[in-house]
């Protein structure tokens, strides 16, 4: 069980990788952050995205991971967190599996 300030530090860092991304992004496809998991330790943090289209999304999560350094610098200039969280990025699998049943229901 998440205590309130993993909640709250997740969802922050997931609002500040939505905005990063949103600047930093050369990616001919929009990368969409779902959500952000934090460890208990607030040191170390995974974003999840989506991308679309969805062949793309090699090419975005290479994007993402090379991104990781300057992701922390925006961190440390745009929040008082402490210490700042090593940061990884991943496909979001759950909103993928949901996006597929969402089509199968609707053939």
């Amino acid at each position: 069980m998440e205590s309130k300030r993993q909640i709250q530090v997740s969802q922050e860092l997931a609002h500040m990788a939505g905005e990063f991304l949103a600047r930093e992004s050369s990616v001919k496809a929009l990368i969409t952050v779902t959500h952000a998991e934090i460890s208990p330790t607030l040191k170390e943090v995974t974003v999840f995205i989506s991308v679309l289209p969805q062949t793309m999304e090699e090419q975005a999560l290479k994007f993402t991971k090379r991104a990781r350094s300057d992701f922390r610098a925006y961190i440390k200039k745009q929040s008082r967190l402490h210490p700042i969280p090593i940061v990884d990025f991943a496909i979001d699998l759950g909103e993928k599996n949901r996006q597929r049943i969402d089509e199968l229901t609707r053939k």
